[in-house]
């Protein structure tokens, strides 16, 4: 008769031992460990994320209560928490950078054979930067104001399946265009941004590599139009402009771009957005623009549904860790809500998944029909979910 493993440790095979081992070696963060393998302090970490454990003494209090289940994780005994604070404040953080990349790989092969709700001819990808708030008096390190502490979150996201592209944590200081100019783009992408990333320089240029981009214009920007083309009398365009920027024209540099007013229904309120896609619809270029709303959802979903507000640990290596934990564990549900036939809203699976964990039931009927009862004594052997993964 079939014997069922945890959703936990099915979910877990979306990420592959070797290859994680393989990593461990490649960043030397097991170099002084003693019977305490990164294995463990990942699901451990993981578990703070999906479980919402509060503190290091409900993450070992919580796995130590399921000992008798840690076997189909690959853990011998759950850790003590001297032990994972340790870890997390000296063990590389990189590692969990380098396993963040590993997991995205796998999600965009899954994402590519998925049909994106707006048909676009171009690669979209969104900008923005999320902070997250730190106490001053526990994490001295990461100053952002006199009496504020921060880190900051820089994104860029994927339109084909809402996934993280690029990943990179700031202090919270670090502006957003500074971080976006160390970022580089294959030519015909298309960017959308806000107006923190109007930097007439960084337009130049993307416009020189052929990078497109949509953005609002700031309302005090100098500018001349130099071509005014008609608008159709019905619809909500008001005007479509090309406009030469004066900062721009005064040293001499030719970068042409298009202004576009749009009246939007839904704010009752009259937008104003600048391109350097002199072609495009500028329907499409508003369409574009709104897309940028999926990077705001991405944030919500990783502030609202994982633990990135509080932390276990103090010290910048320990956030850094439970950063790009929270990070691949927001990759594993976005996966599973991929691969799911099942309604899910990305909250509401992170919610069920949350009383699921160590519930021994088949990981994809349940995501499929998640309020049918299971079947008695039904189930799957250990490792044989793959989910496509790591064959």
């Amino acid at each position: 008769m079939n014997r069922v493993c945890s959703i936990f440790s099915q979910l877990l095979q979306l990420l592959p031992r070797l290859p994680f081992e393989a990593r461990v070696q490649q960043h030397k963060a097991e170099r002084h460990a003693r019977g305490f393998s990164c294995w463990t302090q990942m699901i451990a970490m993981l578990f703070c994320q999906l479980g919402h454990a509060q503190s290091l003494r409900e993450i070992t209090g919580g796995l130590a209560a399921c000992e008798g289940k840690l076997r189909h994780l690959g853990v011998s005994e759950p850790p003590k928490r001297s032990t994972l604070a340790y870890a997390n404040a000296h063990r590389p953080w990189e590692l969990y950078r380098s396993v963040f990349y590993d997991v995205l790989e796998h999600c965009q092969r899954e994402a590519a054979g998925k049909k994106r709700k707006f048909r676009f001819k171009h690669k979209l990808l969104s900008i923005d930067s999320t902070t997250i708030a730190l106490s001053l008096s526990m994490f001295d390190w990461a100053q952002y104001k006199r009496s504020k502490g921060a880190v900051k979150l820089h994104l860029v996201l994927d339109h084909d399946g809402y996934l993280p592209q690029y990943a990179v944590i700031s202090d919270g200081k670090e502006a957003d265009i500074s971080a976006a100019r160390k970022m580089s783009f294959a030519p015909g992408t298309m960017l959308v941004f806000d107006r923190g990333y109007a930097d007439y320089e960084w337009w130049l240029k993307l416009t020189q590599q052929q990078v497109y981009f949509v953005t609002r214009l700031k309302d005090k920007a100098d500018y001349e139009v130099v071509e005014q083309p008609a608008v159709p009398q019905k619809g909500n365009v008001l005007k479509d402009e090309v406009i030469a920027l004066f900062k721009l024209a005064a040293a001499g540099k030719d970068c042409w771009l298009r202004r576009i007013e749009v009246w939007v229904e839904e704010k009752q309120e009259v937008m104003v957005f600048v391109t350097n896609h002199l072609s495009l619809a500028a329907s499409t270029i508003a369409r574009i623009y709104k897309e940028r709303w999926g990077i705001e959802l991405f944030f919500k979903a990783l502030k609202q549904s994982l633990k990135v507000k509080t932390f276990v640990g103090t010290s910048e290596n320990a956030v850094q860790t439970q950063i790009w934990t929270a990070l691949i564990a927001l990759l594993l549900v976005k996966y599973l809500q991929m691969k799911s036939t099942f309604g899910w809203s990305l909250s509401n699976l992170v919610a069920l998944l949350r009383q699921q964990l160590f519930v021994y039931r088949d990981l994809m009927s349940w995501l499929n029909d998640p309020f049918q009862a299971p079947p008695a004594l039904a189930g799957v052997h250990d490792g044989q979910l793959a989910l496509e993964i790591g064959g």
